[in-house]
């Protein structure tokens, strides 16, 4: 909405106070903004607000991860080996959820300090390569691009479950599979199985989307605290002083925050 009232209508900036963004997309688009000089208003960023990440990214995920899996590829989970790749929020709660149920849990990551949070957890560090033949079931979990890509899937094994947890739909290049030697066979809602030449074949989830948004559902209690959240950012902006806030993103102050979870809990 603000892309579009930036094209479109500029002139309503005048009557803006502040911008309240959730999406990650949204908020790419804010800070290119602001890096250009052209965000007319303050904007504060809910996304990596500490509430916002830590109920909606981990412990969301880390129960409908098990929910999502169930319903798409009615999957047994103790024995599995998964590659999780990427252990920010998302991937603690997917890796902690499926080390739970018995999994082989393998962590890919690039970054030194979640890759040793992963050590310390007790989870097995190693490149997506190096595991990818053997693997039950790749869930990616990066907010990146391209994580998994069609050399991986040409390694995979048959009936290997790929699905994305992580942003959108580019963490899995699923316009690589879309070539005249793969079949596609779509099996049930959200389930497709694509089928190599040598009989082979791979299990898709959600078409490579975020699968607990497009298999499950998200509970009523954590939207609850991201619609808080949200509305006490708006308050903020609304009530801020004259010069407290300029044409910049902001973080959610820590401690409005702490408040959208202590009202939760009240």
């Amino acid at each position: 909405m603000t892309h579009w009232i930036y094209k479109k209508y500029p002139h309503l900036f005048k009557k803006v106070k502040g911008i309240v963004e959730e999406s990650i997309t949204g908020i790419h688009r804010l800070h290119h903004l602001s890096k250009a000089g052209k965000l007319c208003v303050p904007a504060i960023n809910v996304n990596d607000s500490v509430t916002k990440q830590k109920f909606d990214n981990l412990y969301c995920c880390r129960e409908s991860i098990l929910d999502s899996l169930k319903k798409t590829a009615d999957i047994m989970f103790g024995g599995k080996q998964v590659v999780v790749c990427g252990y920010g929020e998302v991937g603690k709660g997917c890796s902690a959820a499926l080390k739970a149920m018995g999994s082989v849990v393998y962590v890919t990551e690039i970054d030194p300090i979640c890759a040793l949070q992963a050590c310390m957890d007790g989870f097995r560090l190693t490149k997506l390569g190096d595991v990818v033949r053997q693997v039950d079931m790749v869930i990616t979990c990066t907010g990146n691009k391209n994580v998994v890509v069609r050399e991986h899937m040409d390694l995979m094994k048959n009936g290997c479950v790929v699905c994305n947890m992580g942003r959108s739909n580019t963490e899995i290049d699923v316009s690589s599979l879309r070539t005249p030697e793969l079949v596609w066979q779509h099996v049930r809602a959200q389930v497709d199985h694509i089928i190599w030449p040598d009989g082979r074949r791979i299990v898709l989830l959600a078409e490579g989307r975020v699968l607990n948004l497009s298999s499950s559902t998200v509970p009523i209690y954590v939207l609850s605290i991201t619609a808080t959240t949200q509305a006490l950012a708006l308050i903020e902006l609304f009530n801020a002083p004259e010069g407290r806030y300029k044409q910049d993103v902001y973080l959610l102050p820590k401690k409005l925050g702490v408040h959208s979870g202590c009202i939760q809990h009240t």
